[in-house]
């Protein structure tokens, strides 16, 4: 039986962990919680932080695996890298690669000497030398931790007096005590978050969708809804296509599952915010193989244990969908989540986390969701009518 680790202990580790046991495939998880709800579903679990890279290495030597991943884990893509590099174990990519793409601001710099579209943007370790370099940007800016993700850490600033405070709530969710400064880039539409796939480097399926924010939560930076199809131009979907396969063929990536952030700008130009070579941590992939039928998550799985991969192709989605994300826009204790009957028969599942009296937070990152809801719609007119004026629709009522 081929043993497979999956880094972080997630909820959103739970569709990986059943793709591989329909496969027949051991699992083992790792991360320092144990009280964690992946590690009740999976076979074996290993007590150790995923950011520990010689300590991972060190336990998947000794259990003898098949393979690594890290699926919706931002924190454990680089250790599987380096795991699966130093066991010769299948990888999506080199690991210095990887470690390009998981860090943002030698992210924005490799893109930058290679020509793609790149808002200004300037990394640091020193909060006084950001401080001194206000004039270098053109404001409002978005200023976020260099090595976080699910926008912990991120907050756009308008006036350059608020950048400190901006900076130190940054420097709160970085590992290293590395931030970004870039240029914020006033987009058209909607910008995009959504999972493609490559297989030995060739970019088969890649997808565009609206990413959707809640102007009233705590930080109304994190991803509220999502819905596809695009609000971008179909030039520049393919313009983007082809600069996120010119991308993966320059690092050497291999056969991997990506969340992409693009995004069209009021400047005319079409930008790849961020790549990382891992799924999304919103049930993303699963809701692609809601509209598509890809399965993504399968294919990944296969992949990390040296099991044939199916072949994947563009596909068009099947409707327009959308995924709302629970979740309440000011601390308190949950009560109940009322749909309204007019969407009843939208629903296509619906996924709640928590029951009445849990307590919850003001969504300020993603990691406060409470659970999702995903709908179909025969066409965009009433998507947009639904999520626009979503609290007519859905409602997390908390006392």
């Amino acid at each position: 039986m081929k043993k497979l680790m999956i880094l972080g202990g997630s909820r959103y580790a739970l569709p990986v962990i059943d793709a591989a046991h329909k496969l027949g495939i051991y699992v083992i998880t790792c991360d320092y919680l144990p009280d964690n709800i992946a590690h009740k579903y999976s076979d074996e679990y290993c007590n150790v932080s995923i950011i520990d890279k010689e300590k991972t290495l060190e336990y998947a030597q000794k259990l003898e695996i098949d393979g690594i991943m890290s699926f919706a884990c931002d924190p454990g893509v680089i250790t599987a890298a380096y795991v699966a590099q130093k066991m010769r174990l299948p990888n999506v990519g080199p690991y210095e690669s990887v470690c390009i793409l998981q860090n943002k601001k030698r992210f924005r710099d490799f893109l930058t000497k290679n020509g793609f579209n790149v808002p200004m943007a300037k990394g640091y370790n020193n909060k006084e030398e950001a401080l001194n370099d206000i004039i270098l940007f053109h404001w409002p800016v978005i200023v976020k931790p260099t090595d976080s993700a699910g926008s912990k850490g991120v907050t756009r600033v308008d006036d350059p007096k608020d950048l400190s405070k901006s900076i130190d709530y940054a420097l709160s969710y970085s590992h290293s005590n590395e931030f970004i400064i870039e240029d914020f880039i006033m987009q058209n539409g909607f910008s995009s978050d959504t999972d493609s796939f490559s297989i030995d480097g060739e970019l088969k399926y890649v997808s565009f969708n609206c990413q959707r924010f809640d102007a009233k939560a705590m930080n109304p930076y994190t991803p509220a809804a999502y819905s596809w199809p695009s609000s971008m131009t179909l030039e520049h979907q393919e313009e983007l296509k082809n600069e996120i396969s010119r991308l993966i063929k320059l690092l050497g990536m291999k056969t991997a599952v990506y969340n992409i952030e693009t995004r069209e700008g009021t400047d005319g130009k079409a930008y790849i915010m961020e790549l990382s070579p891992r799924g999304g941590g919103n049930r993303l992939a699963e809701c692609i193989r809601y509209a598509t039928g890809i399965d993504m998550i399968t294919n990944m799985v296969k992949y990390s244990v040296g099991m044939n991969v199916d072949d994947i192709e563009q596909k068009s989605y099947d409707g327009c969908w959308a995924e709302i994300i629970l979740h309440s826009d000011k601390p308190g204790v949950f009560k109940n989540l009322w749909v309204s009957n007019e969407i009843e028969m939208n629903v296509v599942e619906k996924d709640l986390w928590i029951q009445e009296g849990c307590k919850v937070g003001g969504f300020e990152a993603a990691n406060e969701a409470i659970g999702t809801l995903v709908l179909k719609f025969d066409d965009e007119k009433r998507l947009e009518q639904v999520l626009s004026n979503q609290d007519n629709y859905v409602k997390v009522n908390v006392i």
